[in-house]
């Protein structure tokens, strides 16, 4: 590689890491008085189109209950009246919805509290939900035939949201459903992270996850996975990162590159990141642009070895870390356990039982970490200082991603509900 080219590489990166920052987990609430508003965990019920809201801390106690999908009716009105996107409706039933519609992706609530927009994978839009009346306040078609994986501004103005036929990622004003801006990304993207100023949005391509072609000889048949970095502000490729060739450097040849959920370091120096198959996750030297470590978890010998049984490719699907950057928690979904792990030494705690973990992530005041248990519906509080459940809640049908957010402090569920 030519120095100047080296020289140009290294000043991105070294610019990267002094802006990246771990998920912005809640739409700010600046704009509106602290006093009026009530922070919450918002808890997508995928397959029955509901969301429980719970407190955010302490009992976590439940607050409320959204419907997602008050406009059903017409959505699959259009969709019976079109062949293709039947055929892409009933596709998303029997592939990544185990047979299952998947209505309730992920969430963020605005910030004055009165609103919660919605991704919803089956209906292949993002819609804005009035926490006061229950009703649609706007409705955005993402390109193609699946929304996926979203993410909010830090100021809590603007939302990313993956259109993942579509290989694009549009960013809407959250308060008007109007698109700001999109970019072109890999195949199928999925997670998205703005940086804590943001300046800048990291989008992670899984590519299909829904082949039968699961073992690491066909792995090139999964398509393009890489890392879009783009500038916020104009949407502009700043970087791409493909960890094809960062695990080729270190001997990982079998590991899938398909980067699931992910967590940056308080410093925003360090991603922890998860990828297809794999029982544990690894650790990215952001400015170094290098995988730095690997961390194996324990597997569950009533898991089936056999990938193709593993939904979605997914082994382990979740993780977060407590704000003081020293714990990290991963959910071992197939191999039914979450745990925490110290960030130091990767030593992991005690598995804590829990049915397909699909999500994890951390509680309002910092000190547990917060696990769906889609196969159980039910959310499981995990200290992060002692490694042990606290309280598991009941929620909906197939619980998966859970986000702090807010709603007005007075509020108890949408009139009529």
């Amino acid at each position: 590689m030519p120095a100047s080219r080296s020289r140009h590489l290294c000043s991105v990166a070294a610019a990267l890491v002094l802006t990246v920052a771990g998920p912005a987990t809640a739409a700010s609430a600046a704009s509106s008085d602290a006093s009026d508003l009530r922070e919450v965990l918002f808890v997508g019920n995928n397959w029955d189109g509901t969301a429980d809201v719970i407190k955010s801390s302490g009992d976590f106690a439940k607050v409320g209950r959204i419907n997602v999908i008050p406009d059903k009716d017409q959505r699959m009105a259009e969709i019976n009246a079109d062949p293709i996107k039947w055929i892409y409706f009933m596709a998303i039933r029997n592939s990544v919805g185990e047979g299952h519609d998947q209505f309730a992706d992920d969430m963020y609530s605005t910030p004055d509290g009165k609103s919660v927009v919605v991704s919803r994978p089956s209906f292949a839009d993002v819609v804005s939900i009035d926490l006061a009346t229950g009703k649609v306040n706007w409705r955005f078609p993402v390109s193609g035939y699946r929304a996926d994986h979203m993410a909010v501004s830090p100021d809590g103005t603007r939302v990313a949201v993956s259109a993942s036929t579509a290989n694009t990622v549009h960013v809407l004003d959250i308060g008007t459903g109007k698109q700001l801006g999109s970019f072109a990304t890999g195949d199928k993207p999925h997670e998205n992270i703005f940086t804590k100023d943001g300046k800048y949005i990291w989008n992670m391509a899984i590519g299909d996850v829904n082949t039968a072609l699961d073992d690491p000889g066909w792995d090139w048949t999964k398509g393009d996975r890489h890392i879009t970095v783009v500038d916020a502000t104009t949407y502009k490729q700043v970087k791409v990162i493909d960890m094809r060739q960062r695990l080729d450097a270190i001997g990982l040849k079998d590991f899938s590159d398909a980067v699931r959920p992910a967590v940056f370091s308080p410093d925003e120096s360090k991603l922890y990141f998860q990828v297809s198959f794999f029982n544990g996750f690894l650790e990215y030297d952001v400015a170094a642009d290098k995988i730095t470590r690997v961390k194996t978890l324990p597997k569950n010998p009533a898991t089936s070895e056999d990938r193709t049984t593993w939904v979605n490719d997914s082994r382990h699907h979740g993780i977060s870390m407590n704000p003081a950057g020293t714990k990290l928690c991963v959910a071992g979904t197939m191999d039914d356990y979450a745990t925490v792990v110290d960030r130091a030494t990767l030593q992991e705690g005690t598995p804590v039982p829990a049915s397909k973990p699909y999500w994890a992530t951390v509680s309002g005041d910092g000190k547990d970490c917060i696990v769906s248990e889609s196969g159980a519906d039910q959310v499981t509080a995990i200290d992060f200082a002692t490694g042990r459940k606290v309280t598991s809640i009941p929620v909906g049908d197939h619980p998966q991603r859970v986000r702090l957010g807010h709603v007005q402090a007075d509020w108890t569920g949408p009139s009529g509900s």
